[in-house]
């Protein structure tokens, strides 16, 4: 139903009833029979079409119910599925748990709330893999990746009659497939004993944060024949020395990048690194990094965040110290139905409970093109 007509109309009928009245005041008469014949007949409209919106508006009305209604059938579920989750820790058993909390291929438990929660609190506590293009899906991935580094598409003038020179450039391809790999938090029994404990949001916590390292580091540095990170760029450019790195080469690394991509460009580097950048002037005796409180971080280089990370190389021979570019350009699969198994024996000698969580993923950079990396000098 288009609500903004029925109300042009209903307001161009009143319009129409005020000109027939409007005309008998300003002839100090009264209407006619025809006149008020036409008057009757649009203000019954009126009234009918008046009663078609108040019937729309209570429709809607309805509707906004009974969305909040099924708002809170998925949370009365969720907390179903953390009340089952955080009993199975505890080692209670539930009624009607088995309904609850569904298994998967391998018998382990696996709570789709929770593991949906533990892959928000992945995202908001890793830079890198929040910045990626993220994949939460089974199966292989296969990217199309158009090459020109060899062989380019070109544009030559031409003589009529004189055949053209044909130039491609090549189609790879890049595959993300999936690498198993395990979380384990330990929790004490005292903790799992209080009920006063919020154990449910401790677990995720701890799973959270040991994945959010993992991937970090894979995502940056990579794993020979597993993930690969973005510090396998092989755009970028390698400093004059192996020990110091200048503010030009900076300006050229970010240069290595297309305009294109720099909207959403930032810097990546270790906390060592970042302070040596700290202390760089410009000719003016100025610090060339700026301070923004704006930011998360808070500090810009160049017009562009910068995030600091313990797993980035230091400045030493040959490290890749720096990355810049739009991380977006490193694509991430990560399998969203998390397996989480509790381990109520294994760790009874020392009075704990172990939860493992098992993630498959798998990185690589789909678009080089958004992405380069300062290399330090040989010697």
């Amino acid at each position: 139903m288009n609500i903004k007509k029925l109300i042009e109309l209903r307001n161009a009928k009143k319009a129409e009833m005020e000109g027939l009245l409007g005309k008998a005041v300003t002839e100090e008469r009264a209407m006619d029979e025809t006149e008020k014949a036409k008057f009757d007949a649009l203000e019954a409209e009126i009234r009918s079409l008046d009663g078609t919106i108040k019937a729309y508006e209570a429709s809607q009305k309805l509707e906004i119910i009974e969305g909040k209604e099924e708002e809170r059938a998925e949370e009365d579920v969720e907390k179903a599925e953390e009340r089952a989750f955080a009993a199975h820790i505890r080692g209670e058993i539930l009624e009607n748990r088995a309904e609850t909390l569904s298994k998967s291929a391998n018998g382990a438990v696996v709570p789709k709330s929770i593991a949906n929660r533990i892959i928000e609190k992945v995202e908001e506590l890793s830079p890198i893999y929040a910045m990626a293009t993220k994949y939460n899906t089974k199966g292989e991935l296969v990217f199309p990746v158009y090459d020109e580094t060899t062989e380019a598409v070109t544009v030559a003038y031409a003589a009529e009659f004189s055949a053209l020179t044909s130039t491609s450039g090549k189609f790879t391809t890049v595959s993300l497939t999936g690498f198993l790999a395990g979380a384990l938090t330990k929790v004490s029994k005292s903790l799992v004993n209080n009920s006063d404990f919020d154990l449910v949001n401790y677990v995720v916590g701890k799973m959270a944060q040991a994945i959010a390292r993992f991937l970090e580091k894979e995502c940056l540095v990579g794993t020979n024949l597993k993930m690969t990170g973005v510090l396998s760029s092989t755009a970028g450019i390698t400093a004059a020395s192996a020990t110091a790195i200048t503010s030009d080469e900076l300006i050229d690394l970010q240069m290595v990048v297309p305009e294109t991509f720099q909207e959403n460009a930032s810097w990546i580097m270790h906390k060592n690194t970042f302070k040596k950048i700290r202390q760089l002037k410009d000719l003016d005796g100025n610090y060339i990094l700026n301070r923004d409180a704006t930011k998360a971080f808070g500090w810009e280089l160049l017009g562009k965040p910068v995030y600091v990370s313990k797993n980035m190389p230091e400045i030493a021979v040959t490290n890749k110290a720096i990355v810049y570019g739009d991380f977006s350009g490193l694509h991430v699969k990560l399998v969203e139905n998390m397996d989480i198994q509790v381990l109520n024996e294994k760790y009874a000698d020392e009075h704990a409970v172990g939860v493992v969580g098992w993630v498959e993923a798998d990185s690589k950079i789909v678009e080089p093109q958004k992405i380069a990396v300062l290399t330090m000098a040989a010697v």
